[in-house]
């Protein structure tokens, strides 16, 4: 009969072998770090990616028939269908002469509105005076005095003060932003385009679009389909990645974990024939290996998870500029991927202790 304890006999085993068990712990750790960061991240993914969509503008553009304003109340019926957290810029649009015979575009509209909906524009300050007006790019080129900006339009004059340049490269290079109410004011001329910002992926965007058409059916509703489209498909993608890098990973430490125990066995027959010479059953000696590789995961996921959090708190603050916090909820399914990848590599090599011969090992042979 075996005289020490399994536990006993499992404490030496995991003393007196340190390298070995040292390659198997390093692995199991390795494991469990990239299982809960990966999984701390997947867990808030989604509104970490939908944050930094957001910081690219309108994903719906809500327009009125031609000749026809917007609804008086159509701002707080947009914020009622799209929800709290969206964001809406009005907007209205007149051609007027520059001081040089130029015609150029003249956008009205709400400041600081537009600066959360496009915080992607960089601008050195964003205009606050009522007389301020933002110039695109390419319509400085056709102002005589960017400091003091005259603007007609049906033959009344308007004197704006010069707020900066807007470089995006796109259709608003080519205009000059004042004020709505100024706007209003020197055209009479209402808004008519409303750029909208709903959060959250194309199955969210779609049914806010639904809601706002009911509420506004006179309305041109529409996405602004490369945005949306294009957001859904990097998180779908990124999603996949992320599942794609976990398998992988277990994969690789499945194997590292196989070989060091299949070693390990290997350079133990000798101690495992005695074991069944004194009496020890053949589900005993499973059962320990068994424990060894268990014990091992537990210890890796123990480490693991410290690790990996750290990882993903770093990720997180690196990339999207906010810290993801530990997650307690990832850590069962961080220690059931070790188990299985524990107990996988082990069975493989209890394969050897089942054609064991204790006389022919104890004799040399």
């Amino acid at each position: 009969m075996i005289q020490l304890s399994l536990l006993s006999i499992l404490r030496r085993s995991l003393v007196h072998r340190r390298a070995r068990s040292l390659s198997a712990l390093i692995a199991l750790t390795v494991s469990a770090a990239v299982a809960t960061a990966l999984l701390t991240l997947y867990a808030d993914l989604d509104a970490k990616l939908h944050r930094e969509f957001r910081a690219f503008g309108a994903n719906v553009v809500i327009t009125a028939p031609a000749n026809t304003p917007l609804p008086p109340n159509a701002l707080a019926l947009v914020h009622q269908a799209a929800g709290p957290d969206s964001l809406a810029a009005p907007f209205a649009y007149a051609v007027a002469t520059t001081d040089r015979g130029t015609s150029v575009v003249v956008a009205g509209t709400d400041f600081p509105a537009i600066r959360k909906l496009n915080a992607w524009w960089q601008l050195p300050a964003w205009p606050t005076a009522p007389n301020a007006a933002l110039l695109g790019q390419r319509a400085a080129n056709f102002i005589a005095d960017e400091h003091a900006v005259t603007l007609t339009f049906n033959g009344h004059p308007l004197t704006l003060q010069g707020a900066g340049r807007l470089a995006t490269g796109g259709d608003e290079d080519s205009r000059i932003y004042i004020p709505l109410d100024t706007f209003t004011a020197w055209t009479n001329t209402p808004p008519t385009v409303i750029e909208l910002q709903i959060p959250g992926g194309a199955t969210q965007v779609e049914a806010a679009i639904q809601r706002l058409r009911l509420q506004l059916p006179s309305l041109h509703i529409a996405p602004v389909r490369q945005l949306v489209e294009g957001e859904s498909r990097i998180v779908d993608r990124t999603h996949a990645l992320m599942y794609g890098a976990l398998l992988l990973i277990a994969l690789t430490v499945a194997v590292s974990v196989l070989a060091t125990l299949s070693a390990s066995v290997l350079e133990r027959r000798r101690d495992f024939a005695l074991m069944k010479a004194l009496g020890g059953t053949q589900l005993q000696l499973i059962a320990l290996f068994l424990l060894e590789a268990i014990a091992l995961a537990l210890a890796g996921v123990a480490a693991g998870y410290l690790l990996g959090s750290a990882i993903a708190w770093a990720i997180s603050e690196s990339n999207f500029h906010t810290a993801t916090l530990p997650r307690l909820s990832v850590l069962p399914l961080v220690l059931l991927l070790n188990l299985i990848i524990a107990t996988l590599a082990a069975l493989f090599p209890t394969r050897v202790l089942r054609t064991l011969q204790p006389a022919a090992l104890l004799k040399g042979e």
